[in-house]
């Protein structure tokens, strides 16, 4: 069965090093669904971010969020949610790393910004949340081994980890399968993909926890 004739628009989520991009990827080449991307490396400011995240954060932030308003678009200009879509980032969450990395301020500028522009799309059919130990989110930062990931402290992959946890805990507005990656590489494992599919499959309330065991 194809996981998207019962959850046309599916999104992957979760926090730095969770996977959920590659998750993501894997699904839309698995189905031949579209992919829609947050882009993070065309982000000029990231790795400035990284190095000084009080000075670089807010402009980090406009950064993504024009980003995902222009994406949003041009989205909505295609008609692409008639179709079968998976997505790398949810834009209902991204005020959490605004709460995170910005000053009383500035996230005051950062929500009169984003009300302003008034981004509304579709609710996921939907959500996959990856949860993740932060040993586990350092160890795949460092596979992937990019330079200015290098400097994320683990206390602010804490913070960002307990922020995305009380986030989708909350959320009740899409269904959710909360994913525990810890004992089986979802990433790399193809059997794992098999189960996590067929998890999908019998999903039958709004949310569902998903632990796969090594056998």
């Amino acid at each position: 069965m194809n996981i998207f004739d019962k959850f046309p628009y599916i999104v992957v989520e979760g926090p730095i090093g969770s996977g959920k991009s590659t998750l993501a990827k894997i699904l839309a080449d698995r189905f031949s669904v579209n992919f829609l991307s947050e882009k993070a490396e065309q982000n000029p400011f990231l790795p400035r971010f990284y190095e000084d995240m009080k000075r670089h954060a807010l402009s980090t932030q406009l950064f993504f969020l024009f980003q995902r308003a222009d994406q949003i678009q041009k989205i909505f200009q295609k008609d692409i949610f008639k179709e079968s879509t998976v997505a790398d980032f949810f834009l209902e969450k991204d005020p959490i790393f605004a709460k995170i990395n910005l000053d009383d301020e500035e996230f005051k500028l950062y929500h009169q910004i984003f009300s302003h522009l008034q981004l509304k799309v579709p609710k996921p059919d939907l959500i996959i949340y990856i949860q993740t130990s932060i040993e586990t989110l350092q160890n795949r930062i460092k596979e992937r081994n990019i330079d200015y990931e290098t400097n994320i402290s683990s206390e602010y992959l804490e913070e960002v980890a307990e922020s995305y946890s009380q986030f989708f805990h909350s959320y009740n507005h899409s269904p959710i399968l909360i994913l525990n990656n810890e004992n089986l590489n979802i990433l790399k494992d193809e059997h794992a993909i098999d189960l996590l599919v067929d998890r999908i499959i019998h999903i039958k309330s709004n949310r569902e926890f998903f632990n796969p065991q090594l056998i």
